[in-house]
């Protein structure tokens, strides 16, 4: 059906193709069909405005689908210029009614215009990866947060970035830290970004991991996941980190552990996946090898120094799609995937559908307390309450078929009680 909502995006008639994609998403998505079927009848977003900025791909239509569903009435723009699918974006305009601004390989000014419009929605309500509609509300829309009742926030990058508000005291409205939900980082985090940053890399590259030296920097949740399905995959993974904890654990895993200078000198390929800037700066960049592969999965691109990687070369070209070639004065050839940006979204399609289904029922049930809490929430960080972490896993192994032992009477009062400990 045609739309009368403003909207930005490539071209309507690729609309078909994203609803069968859309379809096929939804159907690896049980929790969220759940919470949306639950949503239809109860209505908890009737009359709120949602403006999220998010990656436009498969799973997040079935979360606008679900929000929609629950009454709200939500614009979505994009949250990384080269993460939107363009069918996607035009499915949900013109079959499913949502609002959209976004458009695949967007330039700088059409993306922050895209975010203009977000707000532009006059939210209730903000859905973040990234924490770039909440920049833009706390730098030049402050006459906005006090209509706003809450935001939620998916990533690593966004949460670090929204706790430092809280801590100058200058947090504008409630946040609920998604990313910080078990069944979101435990699982979206390690196993999504796992497997579709190696995707995107191979999509690009078409190489052979297989005996190639793979530099992971960063032991985080993503930081694991990339370095176990490298690992798969036969690479031979090198992880480097700044937190002493992280990288006895990385030992402990069975992964070697270097310097960032010392693993420069021998990485095949290089994945940066910390959330900080200049992981690989131009100190490491001159001691690299002829062909090394440098790819990011954080957030921003800005993990891997390209300013001075384009200072150190003498020529560029295009040597693949999403492949640039920067052939330094001495020959040598280093090679950057999808310019520096979430190479999982941009080269490849992002996190699968199943890992996703828990996200985003953790950002339908966030929107749905926050409403319920308007009254109640301060203006600071929390994370999503237990009982819907809880209750996610649960319905989780419920779609999967997968049965759990309960507490029996008597072990519940074990565990509860300090006498019957002896």
């Amino acid at each position: 059906m045609a739309t009368t909502k403003r909207y930005d995006v490539k071209d309507l008639a690729l609309a078909a193709e994203g609803v069968r994609r859309i379809e096929w998403a939804d159907r690896q998505m049980p929790v969220l069909a759940a919470i949306r079927q639950r949503f239809e009848t109860e209505q908890p977003l009737n009359g709120y405005r949602i403006s999220a900025c998010l990656h436009v791909t498969t799973e997040t239509a079935n979360l606008m689908r679900t929000l929609k569903a629950g009454g709200a009435d939500v614009v979505l723009c994009a949250s990384n210029p080269l993460s939107t699918q363009d069918d996607v974006a035009a499915a949900l305009v013109d079959e499913f009614d949502v609002s959209v601004f976004a458009i695949k390989g967007e330039d700088n000014d059409t993306y922050y215009a895209h975010i203009e419009a977000a707000v532009d929605h006059k939210p209730h309500l903000t859905m973040d990866d990234g924490a770039d509609v909440i920049g833009v509300l706390h730098s030049h829309r402050r006459e906005q947060l006090g209509d706003i009742i809450a935001g939620t926030e998916e990533t690593t990058t966004g949460v670090i970035r929204l706790k430092a508000l809280e801590a100058d005291g200058a947090l504008g409205f409630p946040i609920i830290a998604v990313n910080e939900a078990n069944t979101k980082h435990l699982f979206d985090n390690r196993y999504g970004t796992g497997q579709s940053t190696i995707d995107g890399i191979i999509r690009a590259t078409n190489v052979l991991l297989a005996g190639k030296r793979f530099v992971v920097a960063g032991y985080g949740w993503v930081g694991r996941g990339v370095a176990s399905r490298a690992r798969g995959m036969g690479s031979l993974v090198v992880i480097t980190e700044v937190d002493p904890l992280r990288a006895l654990e990385a030992v402990m895993d069975g992964f070697e552990v270097l310097s960032m200078a010392k693993a420069a000198e021998i990485g095949d390929i290089f994945c940066t996946a910390t959330g900080d800037k200049h992981v690989i700066a131009r100190e490491h960049i001159e001691k690299m090898k002829d062909g090394a592969i440098l790819a990011n999965t954080g957030h921003f691109n800005v993990e891997i120094d390209i300013p001075a990687l384009k200072s150190l070369a003498a020529e560029t070209r295009l040597a693949r799609e999403f492949v640039e070639e920067f052939t330094l004065a001495d020959g040598r050839r280093i090679y950057l995937v999808a310019d520096g940006r979430l190479v999982n979204l941009a080269a490849a399609e992002g996190h699968p559908a199943l890992v996703m289904d828990m996200s985003f029922a953790n950002q339908a049930l966030a929107a749905e307390y926050a409403v319920q809490n308007a009254g109640s929430l301060e203006r600071k960080v929390y994370g999503v309450p237990d009982e819907i972490d809880r209750e996610i896993a649960r319905l989780k192994l419920e779609t999967m078929g997968v049965p759990i032992d309960t507490l029996t009477e008597d072990q519940a009062k074990y565990l509860a009680s300090w006498d019957e400990g002896t």
